[in-house]
């Protein structure tokens, strides 16, 4: 079986036919995605393992008793789970959450190089490295919209549904992230120059 031609709705349902190998695909599918996004919220490596096994287990029980409504729409189900995971965390720790790095995985890992050289990625791991230093200096809304949008694939509907604002906040979080970040590009490629 291929697991790149094979889609989720599909995996769920050998997987509830008793296919665990199916789960395994799943979760190799999304692991980046997944484990980044809550990395992002929690800004410990230790504690992002621990609440992304947290996710996939209860992504697992909630399928075993036939809970989870097919909708075409898993990675945003999962991401959902892992971001109230990550703010029960803080709850429980009484910190608050601050959305820091990000690792740009899920554009440059989907890029398709014809060949990639070690100086190829050298430059794509500055790259990335220099984009998530430039999102540690977003405003908190900002990075979190950014991050659901790229990251976990939502919708802004779906995002701005689960971060309780209205659409066009939503989309004005999301233009101000972009319209920040160009700025930044700007400033540090001024800076390089000069």
């Amino acid at each position: 079986m291929n697991r790149h031609q094979t889609n989720d709705e599909e995996l769920i349902a050998l997987y509830m036919a008793g296919n665990e190998a199916c789960m395994e695909m799943i979760i190799n599918r999304y692991k980046t995605k997944v484990f980044t996004a809550i990395q992002l919220v929690v800004n410990d490596r230790y504690i992002a393992e621990d609440i992304f096994q947290e996710t996939f287990l209860r992504v697992i029980h909630t399928l075993q008793k036939g809970k989870y409504e097919e909708n075409g729409k898993f990675l945003p189900w999962v991401i959902r789970i892992a971001r109230n995971l990550a703010m029960d965390y803080f709850r429980k720790t009484k910190r608050m959450p601050t959305i820091t790095s990000s690792e740009s995985e899920d554009i440059f890992a989907n890029m398709n190089f014809v060949q990639k050289t070690s100086e190829d990625e050298t430059i794509t791991n500055q790259n990335k490295h220099a984009l998530r230093d430039l999102i540690k200096q977003l405003p908190p809304e900002q990075k979190e919209v950014l991050i659901l949008r790229h990251y976990g694939d939502l919708s802004f509907k779906e995002i701005a549904d689960l971060t309780n604002c209205s659409l066009n906040t939503a989309l004005g979080r999301m233009r101000y992230a972009l319209i920040n970040l160009k700025k930044m590009i700007g400033e540090k490629a001024a800076f390089l120059q000069g």
